[in-house]
C-alpha cells in the first residue's frame, strides 16, 4: 500500500497540482497586498478618504460601534465593505489570469502558425538537382 501511495504522490499531475497551489496561494497574497494596500486607498481616497473595510450595517440594535472589529463583538454585523474589498480582489485575481492565459495562448499561436518547412522527398530533391544541372548546361 505504502508503494501505491508513492506511486501516486509521485505521478507528475499530482506534483503539478501542488507546485500550483502553492504558487497559487502566493499570487493570492501578492493580490490581496495589492487591493488592500494599493487600489483601496486610492479608491478610498477618491471618496474622499472612505476605508471600504470599516463599512457595515448592524443587525441588532445593541450594535453601537464605529468600528468593525468592535462591532463585531457587540453582536451581527454585515461586513459589506469587507465584502467590497474581496469582491474587488477577486476581480483582479480574474483579470490578471486572463492576460496571463491570453498571452500564453497568443504565444501558442505563433509557434503553431510558423511551422516547419515539410521535408521534401529525397527522389524529388534528386529529380531537381537533376534539372538545375541540365538547365545550366
Amino acid at each position: 500500500m505504502l508503494k501505491e501511495f508513492r506511486e501516486f504522490a509521485m505521478k507528475g499531475n499530482v506534483v503539478d497540482l501542488a507546485v500550483g497551489v502553492i504558487i497559487g496561494a502566493a499570487f493570492g497574497a501578492i493580490v490581496t497586498s495589492l487591493v488592500g494596500d494599493i487600489i483601496m486607498p486610492i479608491v478610498g481616497s477618491i471618496t474622499g478618504g472612505l476605508d471600504f473595510s470599516n463599512y457595515f450595517t448592524g443587525l441588532s440594535k445593541s450594535v453601537t460601534a464605529t468600528n468593525l472589529v468592535d462591532a463585531k463583538k457587540q453582536g451581527a454585523v454585515l461586513a459589506w465593505g469587507n465584502f467590497l474589498t474581496l469582491t474587488l480582489n477577486f476581480l483582479i485575481i480574474a483579470f490578471v489570469l486572463f492576460i496571463v492565459i491570453r498571452f500564453m495562448n497568443q504565444l501558442k499561436r505563433r509557434d503553431e502558425a510558423a511551422p516547419a518547412p515539410p521535408k521534401t522527398n529525397p527522389e524529388v530533391e534528386l529529380l531537381t538537382e537533376i534539372r538545375d544541372l541540365l538547365k545550366k548546361s
